[in-house]
């Protein structure tokens, strides 16, 4: 258990990380408007000390109606960056019809990570696939020209060599609480484990939650989920807990020699679906689908319990439009922390927005 000092260190370091006011625009989406955004990707450094960022290209898109004529999640996108992040340029690009194979049409892409390895790179990207379909017994439930969730990986010697490897299927979930499987998420352990975070929707899309598995070190294969780690909160993230990023504890400040564990930052809401606030309740911001608000919590690194810091409120708004501030990765270097989320514009679009904390500071925050 943090005591009540370490918890509020912890949670300024946060802020400073995701600072709202001092973000600025990384990658915009393709057009300022409501259901336009990019993100949902990862930021790795190379051992050259290149910059890779991954991410989607979201378009306006109604679900409910069926993907096929809508854009919706159209691309998936690599950026490189040779100064340390001040600028990206955009090396690969992948469509719908490239990440689909066999039995694994894509209709939506959604949320990818990369991962540098001894053996050259992974791309882990999810996407709604047009024929993978519900149990028999609830097949009613499948909106007419809509699919399911699942996470493929594409492994390759290098980034560039990515654009011509082949998508293959990695997480597909058959029970109907956990059925839909979606947003990678890459830790790697001091030992060298690989530890994949992932978001799971029930059936009836009425929550939003966090699951994971493991590689161990020299293993080819993830070891069976655990969907059942991090539970959801009571208050503003009763709906949806899904993490997006981990990331140790710095060991600066009243943590030099003793870190607690891992920082867990995570996208919730009250409800997957917007709703109308009474006339005379508090106005305050309660996070809905697509437009998800941030909190963080603590995590043991043998994944055991949680304690969550954002407990009552969330942490992340944005000051702007809906208020909306997701998916959150954090980058740790030598210099600091390079940080990337989507966050909601006054036209109510979501670009990639990235914010620098130096060591100093954070040491400074922690002290």
């Amino acid at each position: 258990m943090l005591t009540p000092s370490q918890r509020e260190k912890l949670l300024e370091f946060c802020r400073a990380l995701v600072d709202q006011e001092h973000a600025h625009i990384l990658i915009p989406p393709q057009q300022p408007a409501s259901g336009f955004w990019f993100g949902g990707g990862n930021v790795v450094e190379a051992p050259d000390g290149t910059f890779y960022l991954t991410g989607r290209y979201r378009n306006a898109g109604d679900s409910r109606t069926g993907l096929g004529a809508g854009e919706r999640g159209l691309e998936l996108a690599i950026f490189a960056s040779t100064d340390r992040g001040q600028s990206f340029n955009k090396i690969l690009s992948f469509s719908k019809a490239d990440l689909s194979y066999p039995g694994g049409e894509v209709l939506s892409i959604e949320g990818s990570a990369l991962n540098i390895t001894a053996d050259g790179v992974e791309l882990y990207v999810s996407s709604e696939k047009a024929d993978v379909y519900y149990p028999p017994d609830l097949a009613e439930f499948q909106k007419t020209g809509t699919g399911v969730w699942t996470i493929d990986v594409v492994a390759a010697p290098t980034i560039a060599d990515l654009r011509s490897a082949e998508a293959r299927p990695l997480l597909r979930a058959e029970d109907p609480r956990v059925l839909h499987v979606k947003d990678p998420v890459i830790y790697r352990r001091a030992n060298g484990d690989t530890v994949l975070v992932f978001c799971t929707h029930p059936f009836n899309w009425s929550s939003s939650n966090s699951a994971y598995a493991i590689r161990h070190t020299g293993a080819e294969a993830f070891s069976a989920p655990n969907y059942d780690f991090f539970p959801r909160g009571f208050t503003w993230d009763v709906a949806m807990s899904r993490i997006t990023c981990l990331l140790d504890v710095p060991r600066l400040g009243e943590f030099a020699h003793t870190a607690p564990g891992m920082l867990a930052f995570y996208d919730g809401g009250e409800s997957l679906r917007q709703y109308e606030e009474h006339s005379k309740a508090v106005r305050r911001p309660r996070g809905y689908s697509c437009e998800e608000i941030g909190g963080v919590a603590l995590i043991a690194e043998a994944l055991s319990h949680s304690e969550r810091l954002s407990l009552y409120f969330p942490s992340f708004v944005s000051s702007t439009g809906t208020g909306c501030s997701r998916y959150v990765d954090v980058l740790p270097t030598d210099e600091g922390f390079f940080v990337t989320w989507q966050q909601s514009q006054p036209d109510l679009s979501q670009p990639l927005v990235t914010h620098f904390l130096s060591r100093e500071d954070a040491e400074k925050i922690l002290a």
